[in-house]
């Protein structure tokens, strides 16, 4: 399921992306899949796009458990500036950091 979900994102971006970026390779691939427990996984394209993230089972409450989520990607954008966004995701919801963000 969790290969499945990445996939997705990596298709999506690669339909939406400009032809040299539809040609991008997997330089690097790597997933441990904890079941219930978390995850972590990562991986490198040939046009620079990099992600990293983990997941860990944290207790809430009383029968309350969730993934809270950390991870981070990276893009050369347009500008051929490469851009980084750090984000958590937790029971305050997905909170992405970035200098190229506004900050609130």
């Amino acid at each position: 399921m969790k290969f499945a979900v990445v996939f997705a994102a990596v298709l999506t971006v690669a339909i939406a992306a400009p032809v040299e970026d539809r040609d991008a390779q997997v330089l690097q691939y790597e997933n441990d899949n904890q079941g219930i427990g978390g995850y972590n996984f990562k991986y490198d394209t040939s046009n620079g796009i990099q992600r990293v993230e983990q997941a860990q089972l944290k207790n809430f409450g009383e029968d309350i458990n969730a993934l809270v989520v950390r991870g981070s990607y990276s893009y050369v954008g347009a500008d051929g500036q490469t851009y980084t966004v750090n984000y958590i995701a937790d029971e305050n919801g997905f909170q992405p950091e970035a200098a190229h963000l506004p900050h609130n």
